[in-house]
């Protein structure tokens, strides 16, 4: 690992490149901003819930955006230094460039990014539970823990294979859910199957980014649920997760347990077409990552029609 001990801190060479690095962007490259809609999609859904049953302000919806997409920064940072000082992230990996391994940011410099993004979001936190209760303060610590768990910590779940139930219940169901929740302290049946809608995507997230990382995963002794599954079984859990989202709005839609318009949702299918293929045949880092992205968005793009959809 490369040192910044006789560097500028204000540049560096990016992928090979004789590219000045500022000293924000390795940061932002840290973030993994095509990720973020994670984040973005669930509080969508659940402030639309909320504002057709009258409760909606704008005040809390942008805190707990703000809060939302801190938490999901600070995920990615932590995965970021844990990857990097376990040594799961080399110089064969095929995603993008890790901060801290390739020596961008060191480690000093990213535990203390991982407290600032926690801390800001903690200080959100705080404002919303003085409007919602103690509830928002213990989904708040458990997120925060989860997500320094995941790869860190003595036993990090992510090595092991759970990664994925994490990321259904965090970002799918708590998020939803918890975002409905502190509207007016109560949540419905709709946010519940928003929530596992958001929860079958965002997995489906973390299942394109394992499997681009197989081969090195394995390598390193890195126990994902794609190095468990194997290539095969985890492309066909892919294109299973996807589509149990679409198929969950449709019959919610049909049955009267979400809102009638939120099959709008059902209009992002043809986005979800072209990465399930790409996961399907696709062994190469760029096509992989692609799909990714496009499953990223995918998710925005089914949050977005879905909140449509109630406020109808």
């Amino acid at each position: 690992m490369r040192s910044w001990r006789n560097e500028p801190r204000t540049t560096h060479a990016f992928r090979g490149t004789s590219e000045p690095m500022s000293s924000l962007r390795p940061w932002v490259m840290a973030a993994r901003p095509p990720t973020l809609w994670a984040a973005v999609a669930p509080v969508l859904i659940g402030s639309a819930l909320a504002h057709r049953a009258g409760v909606f302000r704008w005040l809390p919806f942008v805190a707990i955006l703000v809060a939302a997409v801190l938490i999901q920064i600070g995920v990615n940072y932590a995965n970021d230094y844990s990857d990097a000082v376990r040594g799961a992230d080399t110089e064969h990996r095929i995603g993008p460039q890790r901060a801290v391994a390739s020596g961008l940011i060191t480690p000093r410099q990213m535990r203390i990014g991982i407290a600032a993004v926690f801390g800001a979001a903690v200080l959100i936190g705080g404002y919303l539970a003085s409007i919602a209760g103690p509830v928002i303060v213990v989904i708040g610590v458990l997120s925060i823990v989860a997500a320094l768990g995941y790869t860190g910590g003595p036993v990090p779940y992510g090595y092991r294979g759970y990664g994925e139930v994490f990321v259904f219940v965090f970002f799918g169901l708590v998020a939803t859910a918890g975002t409905r929740y502190v509207y007016d302290q109560t949540v419905g049946l709709d946010a519940w199957i928003g929530g596992i809608v958001m929860g079958c995507l965002a997995t489906a997230i973390l299942v394109a980014n394992n499997i681009r990382d197989l081969a090195t995963d394995r390598a390193a002794g890195k126990r994902t649920l794609a190095v468990k599954l194997g290539r095969t079984r985890t492309r066909m859990l892919f294109a299973v997760v996807v589509l149990a989202a679409f198929v969950l709005v449709a019959v919610a839609a049909v049955a009267g347990w979400v809102p009638p318009w939120s099959a709008l949702a059902l209009l992002a299918l043809p986005l979800a077409i072209p990465v399930v293929r790409i996961v399907a045949s696709a062994v190469e880092g760029p096509p992989l990552i692609a799909a990714l992205k496009g499953t990223a968005r995918l998710q925005l793009a089914v949050g977005v029609l879905f909140a449509i959809g109630a406020l109808v």
